[in-house]
């Protein structure tokens, strides 16, 4: 069962065609990777998914509800949440009204809020950072607590972008651990990612974009094989 669906979605800026015609589904319950070299349209498609641009051509469907002409707090309402690739926390905030602030999305009170955000900070693991200031985290703890925001709002579906960037090898397996679980919990997601032995590992389903155009679509072991694929990334002979 297709949840997002993708169609024919092209984006200019101006002359440039930062995405042209892309086409794909993401399945209910699955982990789809989005991956391709620096400025392949990435991140560009992220924005039209999540209403931060409106496509030029094409459509978005969310839940078979075309969502292309909505904004971010409007799709992240129907169950769509998002990460970003340079973390911004409330800096002068603590950890968990962070959280919070997240969680008034779906809370009918501020108690109902906190408990929330507390349950998310378990899960996450940020737990026993509940009370430090956020500017305070160091960057693995600032990665997690993007996710932990995004979660709270208890969505259906999870945009991942880049949340491995700047982490080191026990930073990257405990974040590895959280996308599994937030899997098991029956959360789709969608990840754009560089490290390619963390996008092996999680990935039921890749994407490859190559200047804002789909190359190739399949299981990790056949991206891997694709000539297509390596050609982008490593250039031909």
């Amino acid at each position: 069962m297709s949840l997002l669906t993708i169609k024919n979605v092209t984006k200019h800026f101006g002359g440039l065609a930062a995405l042209t015609n892309v086409n794909y589904e993401v399945r209910k319950g699955e982990i789809l990777a989005l991956i391709g070299p620096n400025g392949a349209g990435k991140t560009t498609l992220f924005n039209v998914v999540n209403g931060f641009y409106p496509p030029t051509h094409g459509d978005v469907f969310f839940k078979d509800r075309k969502i292309s002409h909505l904004k971010p707090h409007q799709i992240c309402n129907l169950g769509m949440a998002r990460t970003f690739q340079v973390v911004r926390p409330l800096q002068r905030m603590t950890t968990l009204d962070n959280v919070i602030a997240s969680a008034f999305l779906r809370a009918r009170s501020k108690a109902e809020a906190k408990e929330m955000a507390l349950e998310s900070l378990r899960f996450t693991g940020l737990y026993e950072d509940r009370n430090v200031i956020s500017k305070g985290l160091p960057l693995g703890k600032r990665k997690k607590l993007e996710i932990t925001r995004a979660l709270a709002t208890k969505p259906e579906m999870l945009l991942l972008d880049e949340s491995f960037a700047g982490l080191n090898p026990s930073e990257q397996n405990d974040l590895v651990e959280i996308i599994r679980k937030v899997k098991e919990k029956g959360i789709t997601i969608m990840v754009i990612e560089h490290h390619m032995k963390v996008i092996m590992s999680i990935s039921d389903r890749i994407v490859v974009l190559n200047y804002g155009e789909k190359i190739a679509e399949g299981t990790p072991k056949e991206i891997g094989n694709s000539p297509l694929v390596i050609e982008a990334y490593l250039g031909r002979q």
